[in-house]
């Protein structure tokens, strides 16, 4: 998986978005940082023909954050 922009997208954020504090709160406290998550594990199950594997990360994902 290629997480090494996640950083970048944290930083994205935190210049955004008034409201957040600290990595740490985006890090958990934000849902559209978590469908990120989700989003790259899932695509990369996918990618690697983990097919349902990937629908289902994809699935948990947006029953986690509702988005």
């Amino acid at each position: 998986m290629d997480f090494k922009y996640l950083r970048e997208e944290i930083d994205t954020i935190l210049a955004h978005d008034p409201a957040a504090r600290s990595r740490l709160e985006v890090v958990l406290c934000y849902p559209g940082f978590h469908t990120l998550l989700f989003h790259r594990l899932a695509h990369w199950l996918w990618l690697n023909n983990w097919l349902l594997l990937g629908r289902l990360v994809s699935n948990l994902g947006r029953f986690a954050t509702g988005i």
